[in-house]
């Protein structure tokens, strides 16, 4: 796993930045994916928060370790073309699957980050580049 899966997993819940017009918002998230040398992130596209990543899809991630180490990921969210994420997504976390399903007709829009920059800052120190 990467050094930014590796430390999602550690702090299970993180939160994702987005812009609603002029607006930001934030929500916290949970899925994600260390995959093809991606980590790839999972919405619905019955969502806010899907819409406002196809409008503009510059956005952030941020999580919180206990040990006061956090993380900024920013970057372009580029969504996936290949379903085999989605199944991937819903595999590894099934208790999404009562949510995307063919009865609800909901799907998982799964995306990563390009153009990104990550940096993992402790609290009162200096933040390391974790892509470079």
């Amino acid at each position: 796993m990467s050094r930014i899966g590796d430390f999602l997993k550690e702090t299970g819940v993180f939160f994702l930045a987005t812009c609603d017009g002029c607006r930001p918002r934030l929500r916290p998230l949970g899925a994600f994916l260390d995959k093809d040398g991606k980590v790839i992130f999972g919405v619905g596209d019955f969502k806010n928060v899907y819409r406002q990543l196809a409008a503009n899809p510059l956005c952030e991630i941020a999580a919180v370790k206990k040990d006061g180490h956090w993380l900024r990921y920013t970057g372009k969210a580029v969504f996936e073309t290949d379903p085999g994420y989605a199944e991937a997504m819903l595999e590894a976390m099934p208790q999404l699957r009562a949510i995307y399903n063919s009865d609800t007709g909901h799907k998982m829009m799964c995306f990563h980050l390009e153009d990104a920059v990550c940096v993992d800052i402790c609290v009162m120190g200096e933040g390391e580049d974790l892509l470079g």
